[in-house]
């Protein structure tokens, strides 16, 4: 895992850009996986001024979405569709058709998971997958508690995912209470993946995540054994990292070698 340390949280967010946009212009039909969440939104700011200021062409894109909650329609304001299409979708130019958020709304779900899973196998395999951390340590919605080898699916969502999402909706009584989730398994078939992290209440989590055990009690972990996987957070999400100067040094060594 390659740990970059930076000093704020726009700083982190253009670094990780800058991976995504290296890999879209090298290869224009790349696929793409994008999360939610406040912390990956400068991420996609960049994206979008690279896109209007320097002409970042998105058109031959396509894009999985890690979850979507149950019962919300994508036109729901707190739906995943809705924040995708809000935050990113709607200022570049990838084709809407090309862009995959899972059915939170599907009569049946275990075929709409699995038709996923199909869709991505098609589409190529994910080229680089945007991630975050919850405070718990879970990655998308595969909570405490999930397997590593999982695949997408319906999570039932523990009770601080509840109240860290509450902060979203007028009444903590209107968040969904399960989701659709890619599983860590899906997750980790993704040729890169790119995590950004940010804040001191993810201090706790990242420092487990990275530098514990690898468990399913923080399934952000398993990336432990991914081969390409580049995390990037700032300095008050990395308090809790124990080699956080031996990081840094790393860093240091990996520019002037790319200079």
């Amino acid at each position: 895992m390659h740990v970059f340390i930076c000093p704020d949280y726009d700083a982190l967010s253009r670094k990780a850009a800058a991976l995504v946009a290296d890999l879209v212009r090298a290869k224009p039909g790349a696929v793409l996986g994008f999360a939610t969440g406040s912390s990956p939104v400068g991420l996609y700011q960049e994206l979008i001024r690279l896109h209007k200021e320097e002409g970042l062409d998105f058109s031959g894109v396509t894009t999985f979405n890690l979850d979507e909650y149950c019962g919300l329609q994508g036109d729901h304001p707190q739906s995943y569709r809705y924040f995708m299409n809000e935050n990113l979708f709607d200022h570049i130019n990838v084709p809407k058709e090309k862009t995959h958020v899972p059915s939170g709304t599907a009569e049946n779900w275990r075929d709409s998971c699995e038709g996923y899973e199909r869709d991505i196998v098609a589409a190529g395999g994910i080229d680089l997958q945007v991630l975050g951390i919850g405070s718990d340590g879970h990655v998308a919605f595969n909570e405490p508690g999930s397997s590593l080898g999982s695949r997408t699916r319906r999570v039932y969502l523990t009770k601080q995912t509840i109240e860290d999402n509450s902060r979203f909706f007028e009444n903590a009584a209107d968040v969904p209470t399960s989701a659709i989730s890619m599983g860590v398994g899906t997750i980790m078939e993704a040729r890169r993946c790119v995590m950004v992290v940010n804040g001191a209440n993810k201090a706790e989590a990242l420092a487990a995540a990275v530098e514990g055990p690898v468990t399913s009690m923080n399934t952000a972990s398993a990336l432990q054994y991914h081969p390409d996987t580049w995390l990037f957070c700032d300095e008050a999400a990395a308090a809790n990292l124990a080699m956080r100067e031996y990081y840094g040094w790393i860093a240091k060594q990996m520019e002037a070698d790319a200079s």
